[in-house]
């Protein structure tokens, strides 16, 4: 009797270590800060809630009014491994239950692009703890221009920012897509926000003279980007027509390719499928979050239209001409947004030179995403270079009644 009760008692005792072992391993569930440090010392804060659903976590990254799902969490006795759905990155850090140590890592075509990560449970702030005085109103349209530490790079952007109950939210557009969901604030006449997505990680920061004038802004980009900005209140502050910037060379009025598809199936847009037929053909790349919003976009748009006579294409231009590893990361694409159209593997990478190698037809690629429109007889109708997606507000709504006027006119036609 003696000897069966102290097997119990060892036995009681290996069941409460395995417990307490199993509790460190997993993250605490709630909300989460975040740090990604540049090389620079500058600090990129975002914050993650972690939620724990029939047994199994997942985190929900939180920028703005955005909830990016990641749901790919593993451990391992010390350690935790998050794996992004999309853009070829994951962090891999020492877990500690409400401490994270490690990395962000981002798997770029022969290299990788690593950050120090660090987290910590319960912290709800993104760059104060404390709300601190917010004497200047910065809500509006911007005139911004940002431009790289020697100078020699120019680029022009509008910023469109909104209050809401203290914090900052709101997006810069450029003729080539926008930053995303920033979040932040304006505490004591400076001005923050950031931004991690799994694809990016963004830190802006500037002084406020005014109502109407930033000054002096960094703006920090992965581990090492940095570019100066400035801005001023302008309501009328406007970017170049977004279906002015690409066209076709002169002499040419419809473009031809075959690519294989996910499957190794060779599609054409000279197939019978798309005959007679309007065509979308999306430019993207698995790693790029403006062609992320884009797809989002473009799934229910080609669900309600597809019984109508459209038709969609998307070519993929990814970071290696590696067919394997391409059509995993589109196939991640293809899954999170459950894509019901063909997507091309091109073979090109995401180099403008290499778009204008894959489609020789093509004059002055400016970036992805792109998406072009072609009519029922196959005629090139219009170009849209970048993609003004749902953080940009107004924008996108406005994108997508002026978007879908086109192609109703366009079905409309005999």
């Amino acid at each position: 009797m003696k000897f069966t009760l102290n097997i119990s008692s060892v036995f009681l005792v290996l069941i409460a270590f395995a417990s307490c072992k199993s509790s460190d391993q997993e993250m605490k569930s709630g909300i989460w800060r975040a740090v990604l440090k540049t090389n620079s010392a500058a600090e990129i804060p975002f914050n993650f809630e972690v939620i724990d659903s029939a047994g199994a976590k997942y985190i929900n990254i939180i920028n703005g009014e955005e909830r990016f799902r990641v749901d790919e969490i593993s451990f391992t006795s010390d350690s935790v491994f998050i794996k992004m759905p999309l853009f070829d990155s994951e962090i891999k850090a020492k877990n500690k239950g409400s401490v994270l140590s490690g990395q962000w890592i981002k798997h770029l075509a022969d290299s990788d692009a690593v950050m120090a990560f660090d987290a910590r449970a319960g912290d709800d702030w993104r760059f104060f703890k404390a709300s601190k005085s917010q004497e200047a109103n910065i809500s509006g349209r911007w005139s911004t221009t940002f431009t790289s530490l020697d100078s020699a790079d120019t680029t022009i952007a509008v910023g469109e920012f909104r209050n809401d109950n203290g914090r900052l939210l709101g997006t810069f557009l450029t003729s080539t897509g926008d930053y995303r969901f920033l979040e932040g604030t304006v505490s004591d006449n400076k001005l923050y926000l950031s931004c991690f997505d799994g694809g990016h990680a963004y830190l802006f920061t500037a002084n406020v003279l005014n109502d109407s004038t930033i000054t002096d802004g960094k703006f920090y980009s992965g581990y090492a980007g940095v570019e100066n900005w400035n801005a001023r209140k302008d309501e009328n502050a406007i970017l170049p027509d977004a279906y002015s910037l690409t066209a076709l060379k002169k002499g040419y009025n419809k473009i031809d390719f075959t690519f294989p598809a996910l499957d190794g199936r060779k599609v054409s847009i000279l197939d019978e499928k798309y005959k007679n037929k309007i065509v979308l053909v999306q430019f993207l790349g698995s790693w790029c979050p403006n062609c992320m919003d884009e797809t989002a976009y473009l799934v229910p748009f080609y669900n309600k239209y597809k019984d109508k006579g459209v038709e969609i294409i998307g070519l993929a231009y990814e970071r290696t001409k590696d067919f394997e590893r391409s059509r995993k990361n589109v196939s991640r694409l293809r899954d999170r947004f459950n894509v019901p159209y063909e997507m091309l593997i091109t073979g090109y990478t995401n180099d403008k030179a290499e778009v204008a190698t894959s489609i020789p037809m093509l004059n002055n690629f400016e970036a992805f995403p792109t998406l072009m429109i072609i009519d029922k007889k196959g005629v090139v109708r219009k170009i849209h270079t970048g993609f003004s997606g749902p953080g940009t507000g107004e924008y996108y709504t406005k994108f997508v009644q002026e978007f879908e006027q086109t192609i109703d006119d366009l079905l409309a036609e005999k």
